[in-house]
């Protein structure tokens, strides 16, 4: 009898203490808190709980449909230790808490040499959060955010503060306030990522030395904003279709010594908009089919435009709030080519026009006095106004190209053809809405 009672008792403690311990190894805060240094933990195909709190380095790997859950009151990842890394993880549900002093994040890293990839992020206030956190790599990482019309209630997809050094590289953003916001970091590199659906798709403020390459920005408000940042690498992006009230492709304000190379500006209402710039090189760009190809402001002082090829636009460059005369259209004899916008004739065949080009106009006065002219750009009445203005009015220099060069007819028709096919499947996949940003609805439904 004593026997039986003592096996029916050790039997009832196993049987209580089961699920105590299973429990146990199904809270993620606890398995982790439970590794040595340098563990790897290899998580299944379910829904795990957050938020979590990483304070040591390790390696977490996830499955397909490994998902890593918040509660809504905070980071559902914080990474406070260095060199940790994850990988293959669905993370959503952060704090969407605006008037917190913290900025809350799907994972918010706070530490350096850390690596994020193949991760998916949703339902998040900012996707992620780099604070004072550097040399770390964030590659093939996508974010979405809720789309435009909850821009306020939002942060960006990846925020970068006061962080040096990092590498962002093959992610996809769309949705999110803006795409990636770099503030007070420098010498961040960012290659082939793809930001679309956001207010700018890209964000720079007083970060310095970056480098931003091979990226697209399509169906932004502005495709990148470079605000008192200087120093900086654009070259080889894409800025295609981003498209509203005062947009624009690339914005550069109050930004210097900046080189803006072989990009391609297409089909956005300013391609390149500069206003108190100064010493900018805007080389070998390809700006076609924009409303404006580049706006300058007289406020920009010595920049440089040369080798770019700026043709189709409605209007294709205008100074306004004074003469910019120190902003040069060209250098070491090499100017720009216009496209079948100022036909030009090159007798000796070397490559330069035999006269300068001089555009004058006096669409200026319209755009510097009423903000909504943009929105008339395309109307047929456009040309009319410029004559009338010519018989009545000396119309003003817009720009000099002193050595504009002849067109290279095969490459620009070629160009021109994959230009047009690549937006014709950004509209299809955008669908209606798109049409009437495009063709002249400015954004309004129909």
């Amino acid at each position: 009898m004593k026997k039986l009672l003592l096996f029916l008792f050790v039997f009832s403690l196993t049987f209580t203490m089961s699920p105590e311990k299973n429990n146990a190894a199904e809270n993620l805060q606890a398995m982790i808190d439970s590794l040595e240094e340098g563990a790897v933990l290899k998580l299944e195909n379910k829904t795990y709980e957050g938020n979590i709190v990483i304070t040591k380095p390790i390696t977490i790997i996830g499955a397909d449909n490994t998902t890593i859950k918040g509660d809504g009151t905070g980071n559902v990842i914080s990474i406070k230790a260095a060199k940790v890394t994850l990988k293959k993880l669905n993370v959503s549900t952060s704090s969407m808490n605006r008037n917190s002093p913290e900025e809350y994040a799907g994972i918010k890293v706070y530490t350096n040499g850390n690596v994020l990839e193949h991760i998916q992020i949703t339902d998040s206030f900012h996707g992620i959060y780099l604070s004072q956190a550097h040399n770390n790599k964030i590659t093939d990482v996508k974010i979405t955010g809720m789309g435009k019309g909850e821009i306020a209630a939002q942060g960006n997809g990846i925020h970068v503060y006061y962080s040096n050094d990092n590498l962002l590289t093959h992610n996809t953003i769309e949705g999110t306030r803006d795409g990636m916001f770099f503030d007070k970091a420098n010498r961040n590199e960012s290659d082939q990522n793809n930001i679309t659906d956001t207010r700018y798709g890209l964000h720079y403020m007083y970060s310095d030395e970056n480098t931003f390459t091979k990226n697209t920005f399509t169906m932004n408000t502005g495709g990148a904003a470079v605000m008192n940042s200087n120093h900086l690498l654009l070259e080889d992006n894409h800025f295609i279709v981003n498209y509203g009230n005062q947009s624009f492709g690339l914005l550069l304000l109050q930004a210097n010594d900046n080189q803006i190379k072989n990009n391609t500006f297409y089909m956005n209402q300013r391609g390149i908009y500069i206003d108190q710039a100064t010493r900018n090189i805007i080389k070998d760009n390809k700006i076609s089919q924009n409303q404006i190809g580049i706006e300058l402001w007289a406020s920009s002082n010595e920049q440089i435009f040369t080798e770019n090829l700026i043709t189709e636009n409605t209007i294709p460059a205008v100074t306004i709030g004074g003469s910019g005369e120190t902003n040069l259209w060209s250098q070491n004899g090499k100017g720009n080519d216009w496209g079948r916008s100022f036909p030009l004739t090159d007798l000796n065949q070397n490559g330069i026009g035999d006269f300068p080009i001089t555009y004058r106009s006096s669409l200026y006065q319209l755009i510097e006095d009423q903000e909504l002219s943009y929105l008339f750009l395309k109307s047929p009445a456009l040309a009319i106004y410029e004559k009338m203005n010519a018989v009545v009015i000396d119309e003003k220099v817009m720009f000099n190209d002193p050595y504009p060069l002849a067109a290279a007819k095969g490459n620009q028709n070629i160009l021109l053809l994959a230009l047009i096919g690549l937006a014709a499947v950004l509209i299809l996949l955008k669908g209606r809405h798109l049409l009437c940003i495009i063709f002249g609805r400015n954004g309004k439904k129909i």
